[in-house]
């Protein structure tokens, strides 16, 4: 590992209790900062009530953290709306965001969307499918923002169980993500979550960054807000454990193609050959290909886009 990183993982990986609320409340009354917390959504109307709950009741009705509770819904077929805006978040539907341009599918299309249904100085993003949520992953997350001026991003670091076993999450993580990040940028290598979903930054920092459209969203993040802001100005914070629904096995397939075309895209800035994964299901006749694309597309940083600067010249 390099030196800078040990270094790094000692001034900049901390613990949620190294940061109690009430410290974190003073920071926030003394800057005069707001917070914007996102939940982007897709078919989670069994867990993003309660998500949606915890932080209302812990960080906006007991202790006023969090200013403004957004959940973008990306198209459910279920009742995720209808359950969010129930428990007591703004609701806000991806496609009514920014009309001018067509939406594309993909997490990082929502969050990237979010900024212009957003005000707040810090935004804070929280994957909507956890179980068992804590209102810790959102003040361990933004605590350093709001207590350190160095501090502009800040990830969520956490044990991810799988089917009871202890470390055995984050599989797309250790096969795909950590090894791109230790050859290619190994000042980022003392992550411990780098694809984790549950990070929070400054605007002014967000709104400077291109987004992936897809699953590559959050590596590109790290990377761009690397050659930003530099390794110093990046944190992360070990919030516990995080409990939430798996993807098959194909399906992280396609997510580590879409990392890798964003990893690509950062190394290179070359064409890709072959935008696309063929994967192989067994069906009555043997096995049958499957083709997908992988996601290519980028949204340009918010700063650029017309409407947003329009809103902060308001």
């Amino acid at each position: 590992m390099l030196e800078e990183v040990e270094r790094w993982l000692a001034t900049r990986s901390w613990s949620v209790t190294d940061r109690p609320l009430h410290r974190i409340m003073a920071a926030k009354r003394a800057s005069g900062r707001t917070v914007s917390v996102v939940l982007p959504a897709l078919n989670e109307e069994a867990t993003v009530g309660d998500i949606v709950a915890v932080i209302r009741h812990d960080l906006m009705l007991q202790v006023p953290l969090v200013d403004e509770l957004v959940v973008v819904d990306s198209g459910s077929t279920d009742r995720t709306a209808q359950v969010a805006a129930s428990a007591g978040a703004r609701v806000v539907h991806r496609d009514a965001i920014l009309p001018r341009i067509p939406a594309l599918p993909g997490k990082g299309e929502v969050l990237w969307r979010s900024l212009l249904a957003t005000t707040g100085d810090i935004v804070c993003f929280i994957d909507a499918d956890l179980r068992d949520f804590s209102s810790d992953f959102v003040s361990g997350i933004v605590g350093p923002l709001l207590t350190d001026p160095d501090v502009d991003l800040v990830k969520g670091m956490y044990d991810r169980p799988l089917a009871g076993a202890s470390g055995q999450g984050g599989r797309v993580t250790e096969l795909m993500a950590r090894p791109l990040l230790n050859m290619h940028w190994p000042q980022l290598a003392g992550f411990v979550q780098p694809l984790g979903g549950e990070y929070a930054a400054r605007r002014s920092l967000l709104e400077q960054l291109p987004f992936p459209v897809g699953y590559g969203v959050e590596l590109g993040m790290l990377v761009d807000a690397l050659h930003l802001v530099g390794l110093d100005a990046l944190a992360q914070v070990d919030i516990g454990v995080r409990k939430h629904r798996h993807q098959d096995g194909q399906a992280l397939g396609r997510m580590s193609a879409a990392i890798y075309r964003t990893a690509q895209l950062r190394l290179a800035r070359g064409h890709l050959i072959r935008p696309s994964l063929t994967q192989f299901e067994r069906g009555e006749d043997g096995f049958e290909a499957r083709t997908y694309s992988v996601d290519t597309e980028e949204r340009p940083p918010m700063v650029e886009v017309a409407e947003y600067a329009r809103r902060e010249v308001a």
